[in-house]
């Protein structure tokens, strides 16, 4: 018991920094800019501790669901030539996406912390077939490289795992390129197992190595975190088609509670598998951050960013009031949408399962 408490504060304090590095990203490039930050907080709600230093307020505040970089006359006006609203478009831009880089280029990190473990690394060319493969009997053969499963095109070994996993295992398109051609064999029928109370593919080929070095590390970790970046983009497609509901999102709590049963997981086997697993999560939710910080809604990255396209091409700024007041009911509608998923991560803690399950 006292151990799952723990894991779950370590958690916290693992989420803590992954919004610390998206909120320094944002930080360090308005103060690169001369842009006056007013306030770096981590955390929202009441403060729990704070000092000053020069112009900037440096906050811990109570509620581990976000944090902020509070930069002068970013939501309103300001006669301060250092104000966020008064210097170049161009520069605005590159504070704006800073955080999702930030975070995009910590999930590189972490990847290639992963990857420099691995001896050899995984390649999406065929090698052989196990006994009664399913892909052999359809003309796959060896020597064939997974081009694309239901469309979902295929660059790592990362995205044929994820392609395999959500697709169909009774109907599956698979396009191989085979000596510079593409094949597309459709409808193939996968091997499959009893898991429970649903059938799980079974994966009946091998796939070649890469051997490991520097270079091959710095690419398989870049191509790996932009597989990653691609999977986010496809759940949240998933979420506004319906294939994925309530019950498969997870806030601040879910994360942190995800971050620590795969500390325990690990910790079944010892204290470096429980590390990679860490590693893996916190790798996980980085890019997730990154990216959904990215999407053009109000009050996140993405919306900001919009608004600064509109005044490039229109050569004029909307006026800061209206700007502000869409910002101000998108951070409503956020704040909301974090409260229901705040209590349904808390109801999958306690029961199992979470809204809509």
């Amino acid at each position: 018991m006292i151990i799952n408490i723990l894991l779950v504060l370590f958690a916290v304090l693992l989420f803590g920094l992954i919004i610390f590095i998206h909120e320094f990203g944002h930080f360090f490039t308005a103060k690169l800019s001369g842009i006056r930050v007013n306030e770096f907080a981590i955390g929202m709600g009441p403060t729990l501790f704070h000092f000053q230093k020069g112009e900037t307020q440096y906050s811990l505040r109570l509620l581990p669901i976000g944090g902020y970089c509070a930069m002068e006359g970013e939501d309103e006006s300001s006669e301060d030539d250092r104000a966020f609203g008064n210097k170049p478009v161009w520069r605005r831009i590159v504070v704006v996406c800073a955080g999702a880089v930030m975070n995009i280029l910590f999930g590189i990190v972490l990847m290639m912390i992963l990857l420099a473990q691995q001896p050899m690394f995984t390649s999406t060319t065929i090698a052989k077939f196990a006994e009664d493969s399913a892909l052999q009997k359809a003309g796959i053969q060896a020597g064939d490289e997974f081009y694309s499963i239901d469309g979902y095109r295929v660059r790592t070994d990362r995205d044929l795992s994820f392609s395999l996993a959500t697709a169909n295992p009774q109907s599956v398109d698979i396009a191989v390129v085979r000596k510079g051609e593409t094949l597309t064999f459709h409808d193939v029928k996968m091997n499959t197992r009893q898991n429970g109370d649903k059938q799980a593919m079974v994966l009946d080929f091998y796939v070649s190595g890469i051997e490991r070095n520097p270079v091959t590390l710095i690419q398989k970790s870049g191509a790996d975190t932009v597989s990653v970046v691609r999977m986010v983009w496809y759940s949240l497609v998933g979420l506004v088609t319906g294939q994925f509901g309530l019950n498969d999102m997870a806030g601040p709590i879910g994360a942190a509670d995800a971050i620590s049963q795969a500390a325990s997981m690990g910790l079944k086997q010892g204290v470096l598998p429980a590390m990679n697993n860490i590693i893996m999560m916190m790798m996980m939710i980085t890019v997730n951050l990154g990216v959904v910080n990215l999407l053009p809604l109000p009050a996140l990255d993405g919306g900001r960013l919009i608004f600064l396209l509109i005044e490039l091409v229109r050569r004029r700024p909307i006026n800061p009031k209206y700007e502000g007041w869409v910002h101000a009911a998108g951070f409503a509608l956020l704040m909301t949408f974090m409260v229901i998923i705040t209590y349904s991560d808390v109801l999958r803690l306690f029961t199992g399962k979470g809204l809509g399950a």
